[in-house]
């Protein structure tokens, strides 16, 4: 086993407790096909399934497996314009279950999350019953001051190279605090406890996914 891996293993349980102290249903998984068991068997057969864009969720290969698995599910990739997709984005925000990734979480188990439409924390915050969150241990953190850092001047940058937008992170890869209309930094919000309790179910994944 390589030294990241033994890194994670003992480090993952440790930040799982921290997120049950927070009232958060959460799960250390070591590897990726432990991971995607889990979250399946978080998912309840009957549920309505949506998620928010996430590299996280897509690179395991859970969407598909939602898919095969005959669930009824919002998609909003599905649209055929952009009418259609915010419309489904805002059904997403009241199905059973909603899947997501965090941009960061602090070894004492608090959420980060930053977003340009708030469809995604939207959804996180209040909506769905069942809100899942996989989270690859590359995300783990310090501090939330060390969680803002990493999301504005990494996990931002990064995320702005998949879209068709005019800002100066896609140009530069950099954050410049702009405050362009295409901005994917619109909304920011920390999560420090899960409410109702267990309703926000984190699994944690010992490798790097997403950003």
């Amino acid at each position: 086993m390589n030294p990241k891996q033994q890194m994670y293993d003992k480090a993952g349980p440790k930040v799982a407790e921290a997120l049950k102290n927070r009232n958060f249903d959460a799960y250390y998984c070591s590897s990726a096909q432990e991971a995607v068991s889990k979250v399946m068997s978080l998912i309840p057969k009957e549920h309505v399934v949506s998620w928010g864009g996430s590299a996280t969720v897509a690179a395991l290969g859970i969407l598909d497996k939602i898919r095969e698995s005959g669930y009824s599910v919002i998609d909003r990739d599905t649209a055929k314009n952009m009418e259609e997709k915010v419309s489904l984005s805002k059904k997403g925000m009241l199905a059973d279950t909603y899947l997501l990734s965090a941009n960061a979480v602090t070894q004492d188990g608090i959420l980060l999350n930053l977003d340009g439409n708030g469809n995604r924390v939207a959804a996180l915050t209040f909506g769905p019953d069942n809100v899942i969150v996989v989270v690859g241990m590359n995300k783990i953190v310090k501090t939330i001051e060390a969680g803002v850092d990493r999301v504005r001047g990494y996990a931002a940058p990064m995320n702005a190279q998949r879209f068709d937008i005019k800002t100066p992170c896609k140009t530069t890869g950099q954050c410049a605090n702009c405050k362009s209309p295409d901005s994917v930094c619109a909304t920011f919000v920390i999560t420090r406890l899960s409410r109702p309790a267990k309703r926000i179910k984190v699994v944690l994944v010992g490798e790097d996914l997403g950003y």
